[in-house]
């Protein structure tokens, strides 16, 4: 029998990174453009979509319910057939690796008059949806899931959702969080009254600026942290218009965080999107001394959108991550640990339980890796402290990221400062930046893609 080759990068300590680079558009971003294009009046041009698999999951679950969507690279055409346009799907919904796809269908299909099933790979079914869950239910929806052994409390997917009927409700959501925000905003518009979602902290905030541009009855009040949403005597339409997905900050950070890690690097990112509910990790980075130059050049759909160029300057400095700045930048801890890793002093990270229920716990999956390269890390219950190695390099090995993207990329930036090789398997990568080892080596990165036997 012939063994099952998988993907890997090979990687090596790096000379200078040097160069002009884009990334792929913003994986956020791009969800809500394929779901919001759906439920718009006709046909709906997408450029700069991101290439993913996490995206491809909400682009499947649409056709699914009988939504055209093609995709060709980077652009896309979603045929919206409105909110009333949608069909019951034959089959499960397949949400693959993406909790984003499953907690805001939830939401989408929560107003539906039919009943579906959300579903996903192992690690998706290992991940809480009863968050989502409670609120939709206040709302009037029934969804029904797996309970854990040892949480009774607990819902997991496969989810069963029966919708319609909807009516809006004032709800105060106990972490600040985009994905059930979202979803909450989606249940809103088809809600028979109006819907306040109030947040203890200022999530990413995409889903808001893109309905609102498409025309949805969405007020905001960033100062008090709510949001309304009233679709009484609103004509349920959204306007079909052009989008332009700008690049994916959390892809650009690792490429950043490599740029002021090796020495005499100078790299400049483009098009990347500069949503100031996002751009966390940039004022981390400004906090840890780093050379960082941030221009914004655009606005496309109300998002901020620029170049960020990051050069060597030295050896960073510890620093603390912690409340808002920790949530403005909680996709991009893993970069940033690896920033701490080789940092002067020890940094700390705190107000990140959400990590515990992401792909895998990440917290675990950061505190696993950083200790494979040498690195001294103590985790808590809401977050771990980094002693940096002052510049000193990490050992190398073999990546471990259980189908992690992030940790996967957190790894291969530590490798680039190794004097050991280091083993990263990119297949976990592509879920989110299929090209990262190719633009890695572009920038002159010691990257070199293999293949060897699975398992």
């Amino acid at each position: 029998m012939t063994p099952t080759l998988q993907e890997i990068l090979r990687i090596g300590r790096s000379p200078a990174l040097r160069g002009v680079c884009s990334v792929p558009g913003d994986k956020s971003i791009s969800h809500r453009a394929l779901l919001f294009g759906a439920l718009c009046d006709g046909p709906v041009e997408i450029k700069g979509l991101g290439s993913g698999g996490d995206n491809s999951s909400t682009a499947g679950a649409l056709r699914a319910l009988g939504v055209s969507v093609k995709v060709a690279g980077s652009t896309a055409r979603v045929v919206g057939v409105g909110f009333a346009g949608l069909r019951e799907a034959a089959a499960a919904l397949d949400c693959g690796n993406s909790g984003t796809t499953m907690r805001l269908f939830c939401g989408l299909l929560a107003g539906c008059p039919f009943e579906s099933t959300l579903t996903g790979d192992p690690s998706l079914s290992r991940r809480p949806m009863g968050r989502v869950a409670k609120p939709l239910r206040m709302m009037g929806a029934r969804i029904d899931g797996r309970t854990d052994p040892g949480r009774p409390d607990s819902l997991l997917p496969p989810l069963v959702i029966a919708g319609g009927n909807l009516h809006g409700i004032d709800y105060q959501l106990p972490i600040a969080s985009a994905q059930i925000k979202s979803a909450l905003v989606l249940a809103g518009l088809r809600a028979s009254s109006r819907t306040a979602i109030q947040e203890p902290g200022l999530s990413r905030d995409h889903s808001e600026r893109m309905l609102r541009f498409l025309g949805a009855p969405i007020t905001v009040d960033p100062e008090r942290r709510r949001i309304e949403v009233d679709p009484v005597g609103w004509n349920g339409r959204l306007a079909a218009a052009p989008v332009e997905v700008p690049g994916d900050l959390s892809s650009a950070a690792f490429l950043l965080v490599a740029a002021a890690l090796v020495p005499g690097s100078d790299v400049t990112v483009e098009q990347v999107g500069l949503n100031p509910t996002r751009t966390g990790v940039l004022d981390v980075l400004r906090a840890m001394s780093t050379n960082i130059e941030v221009v914004q050049t655009a606005e496309v759909m109300g998002e901020p959108v620029g170049r960020v160029r990051v050069r060597w300057m030295g050896p960073l400095q510890a620093t603390r991550i912690a409340g808002d700045l920790a949530l403005r930048s909680i996709d991009e801890i893993p970069a940033l640990a690896v920033a701490c890793a080789v940092a002067s002093g020890r940094s700390e990270f705190s107000d990140l339980g959400e990590l515990r229920v992401k792909e895998s716990d990440r917290i675990a999956s950061i505190a696993r890796e950083l200790r494979r390269a040498g690195v001294e890390i103590e985790q808590t219950s809401d977050g771990f402290a980094v002693v940096g190695s002052d510049g000193l390099p990490p050992k190398g090995g073999r990546v471990l990221p259980d189908r992690e993207h992030r940790i996967a990329m957190a790894g291969a930036v530590l490798g680039l400062l190794s004097n050991e090789e280091t083993v990263v398997p990119s297949e976990d990568i592509a879920t989110s930046f299929p090209t990262f080892g190719e633009i890695l080596q572009a920038l002159g990165g010691s990257v070199r893609r293999d293949v060897e036997p699975a398992g």
